[in-house]
C-alpha cells in the first residue's frame, strides 16, 4: 500500500478520535514516524477536528478547552478531564467529531464517485463514437456491395502504363445510376505527401474529370473506394498527384487506364 493510498484508507482519521487498537495505534506510530507527510496529515487532521469542536460545540473555558485539546492529541484517556467538562460542551465535542467523520467519509465517497462518473463518461463517449464509425462502416458497405451486384455494373479493368506496367485496377462502373467504385488492390502505397486521383475521361475532345481521391489507401484493407458520379465516362484513369489533388492530371504519373 502507498503512503497515499495509507493516508485515503482513513485509519489517521480513526487514530486521531482514539478508536483504534493498541496494536493498530502502535502501527500508526510507526508509519508517522517513518513518513513525514502522515505525521503531517495526522496533524491536520488534530486541527481540524479542534477547530470544528471549537465551532460546534459551546463557548468552553480556557482551561477546559485546553484539556479537551490535550486529551484529544495524546489520545491518553484521561478520564478526569472529561468528567469534569460540562456535559453541553462534552455533547458538542461529539457532535464535532462525529460531523468530521462524516464529512470525511461523504468527501471520500464523493470523490470516488466523481472519479468512476469520469470513467464511465469517457467510456460512454468512446462506445458511441465506435458505434457511430461501425454504423458508417456498415452503411458504406452496404451501399458498395449494391453497386457491384447491381446489373447495370460493368467492370472495367485499367491496366498499368509505361513505367507502371505492374500496376492494375478496376472500376466498376454502373451506366444507369453513374456510380463508380475503384478496386486498387493492384496500386502499390503512395509515397508520403502523395494520393492517387481517379478521373473520368471523355474522348472528342479529350477531357479529364476529377472524380475523387483514393485517400486513407493505407488503412483501407479492402482497398475499395467509392469515389464520385460520373456522367459521361467514356474511359477511367488514375494518376499520382499531391496531397490534396490537382485540377489537371500529372501525365508522366499515370498509372492505370482503361476504356469503358
Amino acid at each position: 500500500m502507498s503512503t497515499q493510498e495509507y493516508i485515503d484508507s482513513g485509519i489517521l482519521e480513526l487514530y486521531v478520535y482514539g478508536s483504534l487498537s493498541k496494536d493498530e495505534a502502535r502501527e500508526v506510530q510507526e508509519m508517522i514516524a517513518k513518513h513525514p507527510e502522515i505525521k503531517k496529515e495526522v496533524e491536520a487532521i488534530e486541527e481540524a477536528v479542534i477547530r470544528l469542536s471549537s465551532s460546534a460545540a459551546p463557548y468552553l473555558p480556557a482551561v477546559n478547552y485546553q484539556r479537551i485539546k490535550e486529551e484529544l492529541f495524546t489520545n491518553s484517556a484521561k478520564v478526569k478531564t472529561l468528567r469534569k467538562t460540562s456535559w453541553a460542551t462534552y455533547t458538542g465535542w461529539a457532535a464535532a467529531l462525529l460531523l468530521l467523520i462524516a464529512s470525511a467519509v461523504f468527501y471520500n465517497q464523493y470523490q470516488s464517485n466523481e472519479e468512476v462518473l469520469k470513467v464511465v463518461t469517457t467510456e460512454k463517449e468512446e462506445l458511441q463514437k465506435d458505434k457511430k464509425q461501425l454504423e458508417n462502416v456498415q452503411e458504406e458497405y452496404a451501399i458498395t456491395l449494391n453497386i457491384l451486384r447491381d446489373k447495370n455494373t460493368s467492370v472495367v479493368p485499367l491496366e498499368g502504363q509505361k513505367n507502371y506496367s505492374n500496376a492494375y485496377a478496376q472500376a466498376y462502373y454502373n451506366k444507369e445510376s453513374k456510380e463508380v467504385i475503384i478496386d486498387a488492390q493492384g496500386l502499390p502505397e503512395p509515397p508520403k505527401g502523395m494520393v492517387y486521383q481517379v478521373w473520368s475521361l471523355q474522348f472528342d475532345p479529350l477531357t479529364p474529370t476529377s472524380v475523387g481521391l483514393l485517400e486513407e489507401f493505407k488503412t483501407n484493407d479492402s482497398k475499395l473506394f467509392r469515389v464520385a458520379e460520373a456522367p459521361s465516362a467514356e474511359a477511367f484513369g488514375i494518376t499520382l498527384e499531391p496531397a490534396g489533388g490537382s485540377e489537371t492530371p500529372t501525365m508522366d504519373k499515370l498509372y492505370t487506364l482503361g476504356k469503358v
